[in-house]
């Protein structure tokens, strides 16, 4: 008999998926504080101040931003009204989680399309400043809001819309 998937595995893909998406939020946070620190140096040590680092910026912003909501939707930690939920029946509770899950799927959805649309509306734009076209702090809007829709879905997906929360780092850790 062929053998058959298992819920598990596109979960684990998931979870894969949200911790790239973490690294990747760390690594453009970290990129940003070294291309600020070479700003500040640039500026008021060599007094020659490099005109690539505004959008590089602007850029790792929204690449941390964006990714990193993402992996709080995958996590749960993203803006729910558990005070309501709290005092609510078990099964209003379920009804409200799927609620929130069903908000933040069209959140991500909307942020994916429209980001995905002003990125390739602006393309043909040169930065000033830097070799990249305009639009491209809009790619990890559009990337974000597709793993948001994504991250949601799955949710839905495995029933799992309840207000418990992904294993976190122990502190102390």
């Amino acid at each position: 008999m062929p053998e058959t998937t298992t819920p598990a595995a596109p979960q684990g893909l998931i979870d894969r998926l949200a911790g790239l998406s973490i690294a990747i939020a760390a690594c453009a946070l970290f990129g940003l504080v070294l291309v600020q620190g070479w700003q500040v140096i640039a500026r008021y040590v060599l007094n020659d101040s490099p005109s690539w680092t505004e959008p590089v910026t602007v850029l790792l912003l929204s690449t941390s931003m964006s990714l990193g909501a993402a992996a709080g939707v995958h996590a749960r930690r993203h803006f729910s009204f558990s005070l309501l939920a709290d005092a609510l029946q078990p099964s209003a509770r379920q009804a409200l989680n799927v609620l929130q899950a069903l908000v933040v799927a069209v959140i991500g959805a909307m942020m994916a399309w429209w980001g995905g649309v002003l990125f390739l509306d602006g393309l043909h734009i040169p930065t000033a400043g830097a070799a990249l076209p305009e639009s491209i702090d809009y790619l990890p809007i559009a990337i974000g809001g597709g793993l948001m829709l994504l991250f949601a879905l799955a949710q839905l997906r495995a029933g799992d819309t309840g207000a418990s929360v992904a294993p976190a780092v122990a502190e102390g850790d």
